[in-house]
């Protein structure tokens, strides 16, 4: 933390009542990207921030915007929302809402989420006096707005959170339908934890000489992870997974799988071996996934198989191991997968299995991450010939993958066909 900023909430100006939900909850020191955002957000600037998840800056926002609607002491109208914040995912919207609502709970203020794949009526009601705030995934907000339930010109405040992954999504189109109507006269905060040219050109559309804040960039992995690979046989993984999960110190564990069908295959495997996972991915209904998170939260399974699109926004503490079944083909996502664990000043573990066809995936990984990632060699399944294989091009790793995925009924979580998180509703049955 640079020598000037505040290192206590207490030096913060921010009103009694928030300091007291802080102090309620145990924090008392802000993250980096705290310290530098909240004095700035509190003097109304707009903000840049380059952060990834687990950095703190969902309260880097919440709490200065808080701290504005209580100042400004406005009343909320019907069907309209004094601030947005827009998340890419169902998860991630439910938790930026949660903590709205944690650091928020000694004030008069209304908050409501909205997002796909649920029935739309309790949203509709929520929101029908009018809120604080809204949080909300863009497919979801569009129809509500179509159908006269939520209005934005009265908005005070525009969050876009992990732009990135909104634009790996697919969602770019929606977020500019949305920016049409916005009110021109706003406070506006951008979030993304990498900054590739279309997201620069898309924040300078929204943002008005912007501050900008970048913590813990995405080249650089958590210092606390013990990161390791393990060379082995694709038909080997699944025994090399029950191999290491006999093992009780993993007591809180995240598996990465390429694909749906694979994750699932995943949590079939382990079961037969009384190892109890269960699976997040964007073919689970909504309560699905929330009962598998509330289990794995609470302590009831030790293991969660997740998807790279279902496991964004996850914020959940002492995740002592991330395993990444299938190294992801796009590298930037390894870090956001490893950085899962070791939060919150914990150590935490990242082990990779590496097949074959996946060492160009590790060698794009290796580069973006600036060394090399130790292997290791003693256990069952090491392969000597994945050690010996050809290197081919990352672009032909994919194309084999991709085709071994649909022939085997998968589809790769990374292409850009898979269906929408909050996809909106058919006509003949409206549901979120």
């Amino acid at each position: 933390m640079k020598p000037n900023l505040p290192k206590t909430f207490a030096e913060l100006n921010l009103i009694e009542p928030l300091k007291i939900a802080l102090s309620e909850t145990g924090y008392t020191k802000p993250t980096p990207i705290q310290a530098e955002a909240i004095p700035l957000l509190l003097e109304g600037r707009d903000l840049l921030g380059c952060a990834q998840t687990g950095t703190g800056k969902t309260a880097a926002f919440a709490l200065p915007i808080l701290h504005r609607l209580v100042l400004a002491d406005q009343k909320t109208t019907p069907r309209h929302a004094r601030v947005l914040v827009l998340t890419p995912t169902r998860e991630l919207a439910i938790q930026v809402h949660q903590s709205f609502e944690i650091y928020g709970k000694n004030l008069k203020l209304k908050y409501a989420v909205i997002f796909g794949g649920v029935g739309q009526s309790p949203q509709v009601k929520a929101l029908s006096q009018g809120v604080d705030v809204l949080v909300a995934t863009p497919g979801r907000l569009l129809d509500l707005i179509e159908q006269g339930f939520v209005k934005l010109s009265q908005l005070e405040v525009f969050v876009l959170d992990e732009a990135d992954r909104m634009l790996d999504m697919g969602f770019v189109h929606d977020i500019n339908k949305i920016l049409k109507l916005l009110p021109k006269k706003r406070h506006n905060l951008f979030f993304s934890a990498t900054m590739p040219p279309v997201i620069e050109k898309l924040a300078q559309s929204i943002l008005v000489n912007p501050v900008r804040i970048e913590v813990t960039p995405v080249s650089s992995t958590a210092e606390l992870i013990a990161q390791n690979v393990m060379f082995v046989d694709r038909e080997n993984k699944r025994p090399l997974l029950k191999y290491i999960l006999e093992d009780k110190k993993l007591s809180r564990v995240i598996v990465f799988s390429r694909t749906k069908h694979g994750a699932n295959k995943i949590v079939e495997f382990l079961a037969k071996f009384e190892i109890i996972a269960e699976a997040i991915h964007g073919n689970k209904s909504q309560s699905a996934r929330q009962k598998a998170l509330e289990n794995f939260k609470a302590g009831k399974i030790r293991v969660l198989i997740a998807t790279d699109i279902a496991a964004r926004g996850i914020d959940i503490d002492d995740i002592t191991h991330v395993i990444n079944y299938d190294l992801p083909n796009e590298s930037e996502s390894y870090v956001h997968r490893i950085g899962r664990t070791a939060r919150a000043g914990a150590s935490g573990i990242a082990i990779s299995f590496c097949d074959a066809d996946e060492k160009p995936f590790l060698k794009d990984i290796e580069k973006l991450i600036g060394k090399s990632i130790p292997v290791i060699e003693s256990h069952p399944f090491h392969s000597q010939k994945v050690v010996d294989a050809r290197l081919i091009s990352s672009s032909r790793a994919k194309a084999i993958i991709d085709g071994e995925n649909t022939l085997r009924g998968g589809r790769s979580s990374n292409n850009r066909r898979f269906p929408r998180n909050n996809s909106r509703p058919k006509q003949t049955s409206p549901k979120k």
